[in-house]
């Protein structure tokens, strides 16, 4: 029981921290499709970084700087040069998957895997099996309930919601729907950095091609599953991951009794089915105001 509750925080850890980034774009207005490469640029990030300079603040400073930088390069294609959300953030993702696989092979001359030399910090021998567990892992409950308090009960939450649903009447009160965008794009950044950051270094100490797998892109689908709420989404990116966690482990009870590749889909699947539901719970997902707004220019 220990082992699957530990699979289920080691891989829902980097997925709610990017699920979070997605909650705070879609709070301002923007559906966030480039999830997936900022996550991808982060873990990159920190294991390189980690293994030019031999420090893991600096691997985690410059993911972060990096995904700062990539968040406000999208809302500048999105808010400044009138691009499309969704293209702009398809295009974000593809940039980082290729961008790092570029960053690779410049440093190293080939596609190879690249192995950082240790980890995040961990807790410990004293915590007993859960010791395997980094520092991200235990502080991704404060991010929640931070991104919760900030969204649903300051008054920057109550505008960052204003300049999503109604950008227009949030600019006659003297609110900039754009520089709210920009902030929670940054500070997204900064979630997705954290994120891909866990996912290289919390557990596997290695960055590879293309290792998001998509998780990316299960993150929105967490985001649209929990209605844009931070607790909501969360869940959505728990279910996701204990879904994972339990095909891991139907490999090894079932053998070959399964095929392995269905038992490895069954998170994609189960993301595609929890935004079935959420769709028809909600009567499908809607474009924020803000969407509008911002094709109309």
């Amino acid at each position: 029981m220990d082992d699957t509750i530990i699979a289920i925080l080691r891989s829902g850890t980097p997925l709610i921290y990017v699920t979070l980034a997605g909650v705070l774009a879609q709070r301002s207005g923007i559906w966030h499709l480039g999830l997936e490469g900022l996550m991808i640029i982060g873990a990159c990030a920190a294991v390189l970084g980690v293994v030019q300079s031999g420090s893991i603040l600096v691997g985690l400073g410059i993911g972060i700087v990096l995904c700062v930088l990539a968040s406000a390069l999208l809302w500048f294609v999105i808010e400044k040069l009138r691009a499309n959300p969704i293209i702009a953030g398809l295009g974000l993702t593809g940039l980082g998957l290729g961008g790092t696989d570029l960053a690779v092979q410049a440093i190293y001359g080939s596609q190879a895997s690249v192995n950082a030399p240790f980890g995040l910090p961990r807790l410990g021998p004293a915590f007993g099996q859960y010791g395997v567990l980094s520092i991200l892992v235990v502080l991704m409950p404060v991010f929640v309930i931070a991104v919760w308090v900030l969204t649903r009960r300051t008054r920057w939450g109550l505008q960052l919601a204003a300049s999503g649903e109604h950008p227009f009447a949030a600019r006659s009160v003297g609110v900039n729907p754009a520089r709210m965008r920009l902030i929670a794009l940054c500070l997204g950044g900064v979630l997705c950095a954290l994120g891909g950051a866990e996912l290289s270094m919390g557990s596997l100490q290695i960055f590879a091609y293309g290792m998001t797998a998509g998780r990316g892109f299960m993150a929105f689908a967490a985001v649209i599953f929990g209605g844009g709420n931070p607790l909501g989404a969360t869940g959505a990116a728990f279910f996701f991951a204990i879904v994972g966690a339990l095909g891991i482990r139907a490999q090894l009870l079932f053998g070959e009794r399964v095929p392995p590749d269905f038992l490895l889909a069954l998170p994609y699947i189960a993301t595609v089915i929890g935004v079935w539901i959420s769709g028809k719970l909600r009567g499908g997902a809607k474009a924020a105001a803000s969407f509008g707004e911002l094709k109309d220019y």
